[in-house]
């Protein structure tokens, strides 16, 4: 844990396909995280969220923790990471414990659990995520929220797992130890964005949250306050940017520019006379292209990523439960006219997600493109998840729980 004065600073690390984001947050318990640092830079070594160039994403994440370690003035030993990519699945798996003491306790929680990670998975794949929905205690016919201190016999929960290529978790995991830091866990973006962006009547009600970055579209659906489905599409802002170099001929970087600066996801909001100039390969001198035009090819690919997200909320069963409607989240959602696409091609209220819960820095807290990083902090300091409260047994309990939190305050 890294620590500054008396308050815990807690860091996340949003490993994203196009840039690598550090932020700071500073926490002490009951208040709201402060960010106060941030760093951010390039990243050249990840495909579609996975990496693909060890050496390049180590080069990036180091950028990125010197930049918000500078502004933040600490000294950063352990990070909570982000992770996505296509290769991540999901599934609902129960699990049934008995309960021991007649009585259901913390301990029986984290039983019933591992029971319902007990499935059968490729060797190639880790569990990254076991997520209880509800408990049922004896043969309760609601569902639990928190079952502790219930009487009873048997304890089951619905589980939500999320499994990744266990390759693509080792090789993050591996960046970030090689630029000398511990991972204190390796996060869902799409759990991160959704801790950030969701009120909790939202997910009582049933909501989808879509996160499009730039190599992958994350979703993750919740219905009466759990997650019910997780999904990482492989496509998203960099196929937009493809799109537009492909139609003006101009190289990727100016492409991306001119998306940013240009680009709307509906061609009516683009009037016929306005034009703009376009930057030539090699030495050719630039040329004028209708704002219409581009508008047009953004707009079929925006077209192709809601499609997408329609067809995977069918799969997954929720598509009529999803009351809330979609939250939109990422950098790619700040888009000109991408809400009303949404809206008019899914038919559901859409809206744009900022990052929630969080003081501090107004270029962080306001924006779209940082709800991952701001979840990670979130999920970092336990805000949406309640640490157990530690039972002293006897003063020999108690001496060692003062050991441990010690033994972790330290390092």
């Amino acid at each position: 844990m890294n620590r500054k004065g008396d308050k815990s600073l807690i860091v996340g690390l949003d490993i994203g396909t196009s840039k690598v984001v550090a932020l700071v947050g500073e926490y002490s318990p009951g208040n709201p995280i402060e960010v106060i640092g941030i760093g951010s830079h390039e990243s050249r070594g990840l495909k579609r969220g996975v990496v693909v160039d060890i050496e390049s994403t180590v080069q990036s994440i180091q950028r990125a923790i010197e930049e918000a370690e500078l502004m933040a003035g600490c000294e950063i030993r352990s990070v909570y990471a982000s992770m996505s990519g296509g290769h991540t699945q999901c599934r609902n798996s129960p699990g049934i414990v008995p309960i021991r003491d007649g009585e259901v306790t913390w301990a029986d929680l984290d039983r019933v659990l591992d029971a319902a990670k007990a499935v059968a998975i490729p060797a190639d794949q880790k569990i990254i995520h076991a997520l209880a929905q509800e408990y049922i205690v004896d043969n309760s016919q609601e569902g639990i929220r928190n079952p502790v201190g219930m009487s009873g016999v048997r304890l089951e929960v619905r589980a939500h797992l999320v499994t990744g290529a266990l390759s693509a978790s080792q090789n993050v995991t591996k960046c970030v130890q090689r630029c000398g830091l511990q991972v204190d866990d390796l996060i869902l973006a799409s759990l991160a964005s959704s801790t950030a962006v969701l009120t909790a009547d939202e997910k009582e009600l049933g909501v989808v949250l879509v996160d499009i970055g730039a190599g992958t579209t994350d979703i993750a659906v919740f219905v009466q306050g759990a997650i019910r489905h997780s999904a990482s599409l492989p496509i998203a802002g960099d196929q937009v940017t493809n799109d537009i170099a492909h139609l003006l001929r101009t190289p990727t970087p100016e492409a991306e520019q001119i998306k940013v600066r240009y680009a709307c996801a509906l061609a009516q909001l683009a009037t016929a006379e306005e034009s703009i100039q376009v930057p030539s390969v090699g030495d050719r001198a630039p040329r004028r292209l209708a704002r219409q035009a581009l508008a047009e090819a953004v707009q079929n690919r925006y077209e192709e990523i809601f499609e997408m997200v329609q067809a995977e909320l069918r799969r997954s069963g929720f598509e009529e439960l999803v009351r809330a409607g979609l939250v939109l989240t990422g950098g790619a959602s700040k888009m000109e006219g991408v809400v009303e696409l949404a809206e008019e091609m899914l038919h559901m209220p859409v809206r744009v997600g900022i990052p929630q819960h969080v003081s501090g820095l107004g270029e962080v807290v306001g924006n779209p493109v940082h709800a991952t990083g701001v979840g990670l902090l979130l999920w970092g300091s336990q805000i949406e998840h309640p640490r157990r409260p530690v039972v002293p047994t006897g003063r020999a309990g108690t001496l060692w729980n003062k050991l441990r939190n010690w033994y972790r305050g330290e390092f």
